[in-house]
């Protein structure tokens, strides 16, 4: 491995780790768990996608009909013996009207923060943002990157 490669995988805090679906070793992000494998992952996305459809007063007949499925074939994605594809997830998340965000945290919380307080208090400050009209969005983004100026010594982010 390169020096480069070497010095990302350091940076992130990646480890070297295997999965039953990839012959080849691969680098992850351990989980406030642990390291899950992709089975788990979609496991849990596939126990949110239930969770949110049922928040809505759903049926898995009703979903299906809005994403253009089988009741069967919707049924695969929420007990895990289908791939979702991103493109899939997020028509889910139009029909139902929740971020696919909501979904993604509930099988990788460790990716909003390194403990689970830190994780749920960075996700539910995500979901407020979501939720403001954009005249308030637009002040707080403002107020943040006067915040990130003054704590990191940084320039304005520039998109």
């Amino acid at each position: 491995m390169t020096t480069k490669l070497n010095n990302h995988i350091a940076e992130l805090g990646l480890v070297k780790t295997s999965d039953p679906e990839n012959e080849k070793p691969l680098y992850r992000r351990e989980g406030l768990d642990g390291t899950s494998t992709f089975e788990d992952l979609d496991t849990k996305i596939g126990e949110a996608l239930r969770a949110c459809r049922q928040d809505k007063n759903l049926s898995r007949a009703d979903l299906a009909t809005l994403v253009g499925l089988s009741e069967q074939v919707y049924g695969r994605y929420e007990r895990n013996s289908s791939k979702m594809h991103v493109s899939r997830l997020i028509h889910l998340s139009e029909v139902l009207g929740v971020s696919p965000l909501t979904m993604l945290f509930s099988a990788a919380p460790h990716l909003w923060g390194t403990t689970q307080e830190e994780a749920e208090t960075r996700f539910r400050m995500i979901k407020f943002l979501e939720d403001l009209p954009f005249e308030t969005m637009s002040s707080i983004v403002t107020l943040l990157e006067t915040v990130s100026v003054l704590q990191n010594g940084a320039t304005k982010p520039t998109e």
